[in-house]
């Protein structure tokens, strides 16, 4: 998942989300999808296809999306334990995704870009120096500056405590926010989450004069962990995150009298690495309705990312494999894109969508997302298309998508929960410029409820994904039932939506198809 960038987030609104039982109202024209049911005829003047999605779902199995997780592997071991774009990790994974593509016949480009690059080279130290105390847990912000900087603790002077019920802090986010730093001694700006992104607090930090930024997270449930982000671009001071605890008995503490701290941060950016896109279309398809399957390729610089995000790429190459051999024919052209620099804050899809022209981007038909589909303890999220659990619906067509999950899993005696279009994966870009998007998660870093756990097993008060962002995210880091559950989901997505007639919004479903919402955890770190 992304580490989010800066640029989009102000365009996507985040939401609440509360869960739901998997019986949601289908929209009317997927509600037609019956996975186990007979074939149907075609019924006049809707183009439905009577063959099923079972043929596909039978040929895409747990064993072969785990053959490409093993190659992933063995990649990240000559590799320095990472795949993340701009190393020779993520060099070697594109290369294995593109001669797979080329064998099973599908048209391959590599669309090349320049990112900033970034690496945490050592971990972050927040040490108390006077009143002497304890090493804080902390973490260094993606894009932070190296340095090391021992200074009095300034809170900034809008910080809300306690905080509210609902997040409100503004905090840092206008200049005034800061009092004038010291002219003649470093000093350290504490400022809490929210309002508006980590650059834009970091950065006032700086105008105000300071020489390290501790950003700690606002207080509510769900944002009083140890905070972790990403400022979006290089920055050259050293900013880390606190959690809630730590940063408000901080705040406490320097407004009762002088406290001095020691930040070090140890980094590295090159601002103009490269990384690439592989792109492989489908020989058959309407080229003018181009059904767009992304998983972003690359991991974080931490681990080996087999789960984030080698599960949704090992997934949809598989599909695309059997999609070939099978010689499935759909409506839609299908585009199978592994994006480069997702953690870097969705840079892949961002350089991809940017860079069509107006007549290529009309003739988007959808984007269907897989972003984790194998985490230990998994929940079966799928993207609240219409809005209708997380208050925030996608582009027109987007419901029908989510449909088409909710409706397939309801049909195999499944349930799934919603999880918001909060922008933090590489749907994001494409509902920004309107083109429907869905597909599926199967969590982060959140954690699992007790209704979950009784729902889909697993253990509750536990992360979904423990491995989230670590060097641990290898092999043995996937859970075979959900990605054989997910999987399946996203095979039949494919298939049904790769064959839907009409427009998405209007679309004809092909018969004989489909026999309080959870976040999940926050796709990434977050810009804000």
């Amino acid at each position: 998942m992304s580490r989010d960038g800066a640029g989009f987030r102000r365009r996507i609104a985040t939401v609440a989300r509360r869960r739901v039982s998997l019986r949601k109202l289908a929209i009317p024209v997927i509600a037609t999808l019956l996975v186990a049911g007979a074939a149907q005829p075609a019924a006049a003047g809707h183009g439905h296809h009577s063959e099923s999605s079972k043929r596909l779902r039978e040929a895409v199995t747990v064993s072969g999306v785990r053959d490409h997780l093993k190659a992933f592997q063995k990649i990240a071991d000559r590799n320095d334990d990472t795949r993340a774009s701009g190393t020779p990790g993520f060099e070697a994974s594109a290369a294995y995704v593109k001669k797979k593509l080329q064998r099973a016949g599908y048209k391959v480009t590599e669309q090349k870009f320049v990112f900033p690059f970034f690496d945490e080279l050592a971990p972050a130290q927040l040490t108390r120096v006077s009143p002497a105390g304890p090493a804080y847990e902390t973490h260094t912000f993606d894009f932070s500056g190296s340095g090391d900087v021992t200074g009095q603790v300034v809170p900034a002077l809008n910080n809300v405590l306690p905080p509210t019920p609902e997040p409100s802090s503004t905090a840092g986010c206008a200049a005034a926010d800061f009092a004038p730093a010291s002219a003649t001694a470093p000093q350290i700006a504490l400022v809490q989450r929210g309002g508006c992104d980590f650059a834009v607090k970091a950065a006032n930090a700086k105008t105000a004069g300071y020489d390290a930024v501790i950003i700690f997270n606002e207080g509510q449930p769900g944002r009083d962990t140890l905070l972790t982000g990403t400022l979006g671009g290089p920055f050259d001071l050293p900013v880390v995150g606190l959690s809630f605890a730590d940063g408000s008995a901080l705040a406490t503490a320097a407004a009762a009298g002088a406290v001095t701290l020691r930040v070090v941060t140890s980094t590295f950016t090159d601002p103009n690495a490269t990384t690439s896109n592989i792109i492989a279309d489908s020989r058959g398809g309407d080229p003018n309705r181009v059904l767009v399957v992304g998983a972003h390729l690359d991991s974080v610089t931490a681990g080996p990312g087999i789960n984030d995000n080698g599960s949704g790429s090992a997934t949809i190459l598989e599909i695309a494999e059997q999609v070939s051999r099978l010689k499935i024919k759909t409506s839609q052209r299908l585009r199978f894109a592994f994006w480069g620099a997702e953690e870097a804050g969705l840079l892949g899809s961002e350089h991809y969508v940017a860079n069509l022209s107006a007549a290529e981007q009309s003739k988007i038909y959808a984007n269907l997302n897989f972003d984790m589909v194998g985490s230990p303890n998994y929940v079966r999220f799928v993207y609240d298309g219409d809005g209708s659990d997380t208050g925030t619906a996608g582009p027109d067509g987007s419901g029908e998508i989510e449909a088409v999950f909710t409706d397939y899993f309801a049909a195999q005696g499944l349930a799934s929960d919603p999880t918001a279009f909060d922008g933090r994966s590489d749907y994001g870009p494409f509902i920004a410029v309107g083109i429907p998007a869905g597909g599926l998660f199967s969590g982060a870093e959140g954690v699992k409820t007790e209704e979950q756990a009784a729902e889909y097993g697993g253990t509750a008060g536990e992360p979904y994904d423990p491995c989230y962002h670590e060097a641990c995210d290898d092999i043995s880091n996937l859970n075979n039932r959900s990605l054989s559950e997910l999987g399946d989901a996203a095979a039949h997505a494919v298939y049904t939506v790769g064959r839907l007639k009409g427009d998405l919004a209007g679309a004809a479903a092909p018969a004989g198809g489909a026999g309080g919402a959870s976040s999940g955890g926050s796709h990434g770190h977050p810009a804000s």
